[in-house]
């Protein structure tokens, strides 16, 4: 459902395309911050949306609460790279001693898997978080039915007020798995 000028919070456009590439056998996905779910993203003294579909970052002004979620149908037996392409504004305020939380799942009831990176000293430009990978493997059992991704950056924690933070896209790569040894 798109969202409506009277509702706080950015829901995804299910009419914005996630852009996928494939590279050496690797698939890339990457979703432009119009095909994200971000909490207080349709007020425009929280966050600057871009106005095309892709291309464009989404600009935090400033909110206490950072939550941008995504989902993605995952495949049987495929492990995945989940990530945020960002970069910090020469402004950017209210990071210092606050964690941001990259975390996934596989299906509803899934057991979220998370990477913590710190925006204190960033690389200049833009970058990915989490600073270390973050992986996550959709199960092939045959009785699971549930494969969707769900995905997402959070700072909720601190309280602090922060802003400055650019997001340019979620990135879902495909990983390839590594079989078991076999027995000799």
């Amino acid at each position: 459902m798109a969202a409506s000028t009277n509702k706080p919070h950015w829901d995804s456009l299910p009419t914005v395309q996630a852009e996928t590439k494939t590279e050496n056998g690797i698939v890339t996905t990457r979703y432009p911050p119009k095909k994200l779910n971000i909490i207080w993203g349709n007020d425009s003294r929280y966050w600057r949306l871009p106005q095309d579909a892709n291309g464009s970052p989404a600009e935090l002004i400033q909110v206490s609460w950072l939550e941008v979620t995504g989902t993605f149908d995952g495949t049987k037996g495929k492990k995945y790279e989940i990530g945020f392409e960002v970069s910090l504004t020469p402004d950017a305020f209210g990071w210092n001693g606050c964690h941001v939380y990259v975390m996934a799942k596989v299906g509803k009831r899934g057991k979220y898997s998370w990477k913590r990176s710190s925006l204190e000293n960033p690389k200049s430009g833009n970058f990915q978080i989490p600073l270390e990978t973050l992986d996550i493997k959709v199960d092939d059992n045959a009785n699971s039915t549930d494969n969707k991704i769900y995905f997402g950056m959070y700072e909720v924690w601190s309280g602090k007020w922060k802003g400055g933070l650019k997001i340019y896209n979620a990135i879902i790569k495909e990983v390839p798995v590594t079989p078991p040894p076999t027995a000799s």
